[in-house]
C-alpha cells in the first residue's frame, strides 16, 4: 500500500462527510470513506479535541486508537456551544452529503444539530446516528459501549468454554461491526438521496450490530429454542449429513482449526490418517456425536490425542491436501505477519514524519482494480481550520477573530 499522490482518486472522491463523532463506531465508517477518497471533516472541540488523541500506550508513538479510527480525515475545531460555531457547522452541512454523530441519545438535538434541524439546512442530507441500544426500547436513552453490546447481544457465548462463565472479548467487535454497517447504510441512503433528492436519517446501534454479527447461528438458536453447544467443536447440519468445525492443539501446544462441509468427515479422517483408529473405536459416524454428548466427548478425546502426536503445520498441510478447510489459530501478533494477510495488503506501513518512523497499520479490506484505497495518517488537531473555513468564504481576518474568541 502506498500514500503516493500519483494514485487514482478513490471511488468516493465526490462524497463529502461531516462527522461530530468520537470513539470507534462513530469514527470508523468515515475513516473507511476517507480511505476510498471521500472528503471527511471531523469536528472537534477547540483546545483538547477528541480525547482519544492522547490515549497512546506506547511512548513516542501516536495514539494507536486515534490513528486507527481517524486516518485520512480532516480536523476542524468548532465550539458547538457557541452560536457562531453552530453557524459554521450548518454551513458545512449545507454542502455535505453525509453527517454522522454518536453522542448520547438526545445530545445532538439539545445542542442544535439533530436530524430535524439539519435536514432544514440540507434536505438531501444523509444523517447517520449511532447509539448503544437502538432508538427504541426501555434503555434507548442510556449511553452504550462495546462491552455492553457484547454482553447483551449474546456473542459472549461464542467465546465461552463449557462450564466456564461467559465473558466479553478484547476485540471491539460491536464497535467495528456497527461501523461497517454504518458505512454501508450511509452509502445506501446516499444512493437514494442522489436519485430522488431526498435525504434521510439512518439509525444504528452497537446492540443491533452484534445481533447481526451472530448470523445464522442466532437464527438456529431461535428456531431450536436452545442455546448452541459451545467449546472446541461445533457439529451442525443433520444426523445424516453432519458438518463440523473444531479446534485442536498439537504436540507443541499450538492450536489449529478445521471445518468440514457435509459429507467430508470420512475424507478428512482418511487424509489425516486417523480413520482406521476412529473406526476401531466405534466412532466413525459423525452423526452419532450430534445425538449423544457421551459419543461427542469420546470422539473429541480421541481426536485430541491424535492431533497431539504431531505439529499443526503437519496437520494443516494434510487437511489442505485433502481439500479440507484448515488453518492455524493465530494470535493477533501472528495474524499481523500471516503471509495471506501481508500478500493482500490487509496490513500496511505508513510514514509518520512527526515521529520519524514507519509503522505498521491496518491496510484496506478492499482491492479496487481502478480506484485503489489510499492509506493516510490522522490530522493534527485543527489542522484544516484555515483550509475549510477559507473554502466557506471566511477571510483571514475573520478566521483570526474566530480563533481569538475560542470559536475554533
Amino acid at each position: 500500500m502506498t500514500t503516493s499522490n500519483t494514485m487514482a482518486d478513490g471511488p468516493l472522491r465526490d462524497v463529502k462527510v461531516v462527522a461530530c463523532s468520537t470513539a470507534q463506531a462513530g469514527t470508523v465508517p468515515y475513516m473507511l470513506m476517507a480511505d476510498l477518497g471521500a472528503e471527511v471533516i471531523k469536528i472537534e472541540a477547540p483546545g483538547g479535541g477528541d480525547t482519544s488523541r492522547v490515549s497512546s500506550v506506547l511512548p513516542g508513538h501516536p495514539s494507536s486508537f486515534f490513528e486507527t479510527n481517524n486516518r485520512g480525515v480532516k480536523s476542524v475545531t468548532l465550539n458547538l456551544k457557541a452560536p457562531e460555531g453552530r453557524k459554521i457547522l450548518r454551513e458545512l452541512v449545507a454542502r455535505a452529503d453525509i453527517f454522522g454523530q454518536n453522542f448520547r441519545p438526545g445530545t445532538a438535538e439539545k445542542n442544535g444539530f439533530g436530524y430535524e434541524e439539519l435536514k432544514k439546512v440540507n434536505p438531501k442530507l444523509v444523517y447517520v446516528s449511532i447509539s448503544g441500544y437502538g432508538p427504541k426500547g426501555p434503555n434507548a436513552h442510556l449511553p452504550g459501549t462495546d462491552s455492553m453490546a457484547q454482553a447483551l447481544g449474546g456473542i459472549a457465548q461464542a467465546y465461552a468454554a463449557p462450564d466456564q462463565p461467559m465473558r466479553t472479548g478484547i476485540a471491539s467487535v460491536a464497535d467495528e461491526t456497527c461501523a461497517i454497517l454504518a458505512f454501508g447504510g450511509a452509502l445506501a441512503a446516499l444512493t437514494h438521496a442522489r436519485a430522488t433528492g431526498v435525504g434521510q436519517k439512518v439509525e444504528l446501534s452497537l446492540l443491533g450490530a452484534i445481533v447481526r454479527l451472530l448470523g445464522w447461528t442466532f437464527t438456529t438458536t431461535m428456531w431450536r429454542g436452545t442455546d448452541p453447544v459451545t467449546g472446541q467443536a461445533r457439529i451442525a447440519g443433520t444426523r445424516e449429513r453432519p458438518a463440523m468445525s473444531a479446534s485442536f492443539v498439537d504436540r507443541d501446544g499450538k492450536p489449529m482449526v478445521f471445518q468440514l462441509a457435509r459429507d467430508q468427515w470420512k475424507e478428512a479422517m482418511v487424509g489425516l490418517g486417523f480413520y482406521e483408529e476412529i473406526e476401531q473405536a466405534g466412532l466413525s459416524q459423525l452423526g452419532d456425536a450430534m445425538d449423544s454428548a457421551e459419543k461427542r466427548a469420546e470422539l473429541l478425546a480421541l481426536l485430541d490425542r491424535l492431533f497431539a502426536s504431531n505439529t499443526r503445520d503437519h496437520w494443516v498441510a494434510k487437511l489442505r491436501a485433502a481439500d479440507i478447510v484448515s488453518a492455524p489459530i493465530n494470535t493477533m501478533l501472528e495474524a499481523a505477519s500471516d503471509p495471506d494477510v501481508l500478500a493482500n495488503g490487509y496490513v500496511s506501513e505508513v510514514e509518520y514524519p512527526k515521529h520519524g518512523k514507519r509503522l505498521r497499520v491496518h491496510g484496506t479490506p478492499w482491492l479496487f482494480s481502478e480506484t485503489p484505497a489510499r492509506i493516510n495518517i490522522a490530522a493534527e488537531l485543527g489542522q484544516h481550520n484555515e483550509e475549510v473555513l477559507t473554502s466557506l468564504g471566511y477571510t483571514e481576518a475573520e478566521i483570526s477573530g474566530l480563533r481569538e474568541r475560542n470559536i475554533i
